[in-house]
């Protein structure tokens, strides 16, 4: 089995793995993605880091959500009174992504879906991260993910791209209302600054925003890590709030073998953990990957130690 995407947290005290699942669909590759066929999702998990992994089986096809077609890309899943709430994107009839929600009695489902997706939802790569009592849903990737065609408001067929010396597209984040299924905010832009405090540009591949937003805390600060996409690194900035804006800091994980980077960060027992994919077990095939993991160190004064995952 190939799996990619992952997103870690703890429940009941193990860590469960929420990740995508690759399959051979058939479909050449292609710019937009299309290749990434996913159809299903299973859920794993593991009593300790690094130990024995069990499968815990099929948690959520494709068939069994009224509104999607094809492409359930990465997912996340979180806990609020018993009940464990799974979202996940998926393209509609007419090709376009939305964002869904789907309900389980169990860390590992199965998971009832919505009948609709998310209203004012759009894109993929949802990460829903709990403050408090408050849980906020990020969510946005360019190029195949469609954010670039979502720039007014409503969606377009055409793509439309800032210039290279513009503000670069952002991640989304909205606060989720009670029930967990609807956002109870317009969504807003997740914005990355430079050292100047500036926002980072379109033409700033190595630093700004392409897919991937996750979101941890660390000794009070609050870290925005996602992919640069086209240029393979995940990067990190930090803020004092979950709205942000977050300040470009650096890079947590340097460009694995295949074409994407996708990650998660999960704190246990005192120790955080980095999640992420590579395409090692297929030999380099990009649509066909597999997850790992890694200790991430926080350094005295909140800057994060790069992994790099070539290194013995």
């Amino acid at each position: 089995m190939y799996t990619a995407d992952p997103s870690a947290h703890v429940f009941e005290g193990k860590i469960y793995i929420y990740p995508s699942h690759d399959i051979e669909g058939g479909v050449p590759f292609n710019d937009d993605g299309s290749h990434f066929q996913m159809q299903d999702y299973h859920v794993f998990s593991m009593d300790e880091p690094f130990g024995e992994v069990t499968d815990h089986g099929l948690a959520l096809s494709v068939g069994d959500v009224p509104w999607a077609e094809r492409q359930m890309w990465a997912p996340d899943c979180t806990e609020k009174d018993g009940k464990y709430y799974f979202y996940f994107p998926a393209k509609t009839a007419s090709g376009v992504f939305k964002l869904g929600v789907a309900i389980g009695d169990k860390p590992y489902g199965p998971f009832i879906p919505q009948p609709e997706p998310i209203k004012g939802s759009s894109s993929i790569d949802p990460a829903v991260y709990k403050d408090g009592d408050d849980y906020y849903l990020y969510w946005g990737g360019i190029w195949g993910g469609q954010l670039q065609r979502w720039t007014t408001g409503e969606y377009s067929d055409q793509d439309q791209y800032p210039s290279d010396d513009e503000p670069a597209l952002c991640g989304k984040i909205a606060k989720l209302r009670d029930d967990m299924l609807e956002f109870s905010e317009a969504p807003r832009d997740v914005v990355i600054l430079d050292e100047n405090g500036q926002p980072l540009t379109t033409g700033d591949n190595e630093r700004r925003f392409f897919e991937a937003p996750w979101v941890h805390k660390y000794n009070g600060t609050y870290y925005f890590s996602y992919s640069t996409g086209d240029t393979h690194n995940i990067c990190y900035a930090t803020g004092d709030n979950p709205y942000g804006p977050f300040t470009y800091r650096g890079i947590m994980l340097e460009p694995v073998l295949g074409w994407t980077n996708h990650h998660s960060v999960v704190e246990k027992d005192g120790k955080y953990y980095l999640f992420y994919h590579d395409c090692e077990i297929s030999g380099g095939e990009t649509h066909l990957r597999n997850i790992k993991m890694a200790e991430l160190i926080h350094n005295e004064d909140g800057s994060i130690q790069t992994v790099n995952a070539f290194a013995e």
